[in-house]
Parts: C-alpha cells; structure tokens; sequence
C-alpha cells in the first residue's frame, strides 16, 4: 500500500484528517508493507503512525490586549459602539455621584463641620444635581461658608501637605 492510502486509512481509523497524519521516518519500509485497516491498527498502536497536535490560535496577543484595556487602554472614540451614555447610562452616573455627595455630607455632619441648618438644604442641592462633583461642592461650601471652622483638637489636613513634596520637607 502506498504511504499516501496509509495517510488517508489512519486519517480515518484515527477520527483526523489526513494533515495531521504522521509516519515516524524509521516506520516508513513498514507502512509501506501493509495491506490492510488491521495492518495499519497494529502501526497505529506501535507508534509507527500517530495524529498530530492541532495547532490552534495562539491567545498570547489576545490576553495583551485584555491586560491593556484592564489598565483602560485602547478606549477611544473610535473603539465605542453605541450613544455616548450607552455604555453608563445618565441615571447610573447620577446616582455614583449623589450617593458619593450625600456619604460626603453625613461625615461633615458627625464631623460637626457643617454650620446650623445647612445640612437639609445641601442634601435637597445634591438631589437637584446642583453640584457636578465632590470637589465642586466641597468648593461651594467654602465660598459660601456653610462649614464651621475646626475644632482645635482634630487634624489639620491641608491640600499642601498631602502633597509628596510637602511631606519631604517634614522630614528634613
């Protein structure tokens, strides 16, 4: 039997296509002898003919990119399907942003940072979108005096001295 009929016979008995069938170079003169499906079982269980590995897509580029749009890489316009808040709806920003507002507000309240009756009226500004960010209301608070000055035993926090720069002075 030719070694093409041995190929096309193993394919077969091996469930594979032909491509993936291999003769061992040493077991050539034998395949080449045999005569029948059982010939080429025997060969099959020698080793002599055998499948070979499929070769598949390698995932390597595919977890790269994976890794890069974890980090919040490769997000632009041009990677978006779909209206700009279809991905996070207005609503759900709205309420990331409130709930953060009102949790920012009950701590100045145990605090006792915040003046006499000003509480109720900033929830009320935080439920009508008055403010589009923590620090914006923060700033607001500010402006309009609404947060009562300090108790003396309690931390000073100041913005220049959470900075990197501000604490390497400390240090010398």
């Amino acid at each position: 039997m030719s070694v093409k009929t041995v190929r096309r016979v193993a394919a077969r008995l091996l469930g594979v296509g032909e491509s993936r069938v291999f003769i061992r170079p040493d077991s050539v003169k034998e395949a080449e002898e045999a005569l029948t499906a059982d010939d080429i079982r025997t060969l099959i269980t020698e080793g002599a003919v055998y499948a070979g590995r499929i070769k598949g897509v390698p995932r390597i580029r595919a977890r790269i990119l994976h890794r890069k749009k974890r980090k919040g890489r490769r997000g632009g316009a041009g990677s978006r399907k779909g209206a700009r808040y279809a991905s996070v709806p207005k609503k759900e920003l709205w309420k990331a942003k409130t709930r953060l507002q009102r949790a920012t507000l009950k701590e100045l309240r145990a605090g006792g940072r915040l003046k006499e009756g000003v509480y109720r009226k900033a929830y009320r500004m935080v439920k009508g979108n008055a403010w589009r960010s923590r620090g914006a209301m923060m700033a607001h608070f500010e402006d309009a005096k609404w947060l009562a000055p300090k108790a003396e035993g309690a931390p000073a926090r100041a913005k220049a001295q959470d900075s990197p720069a501000a604490q390497a002075e400390e240090t010398k």
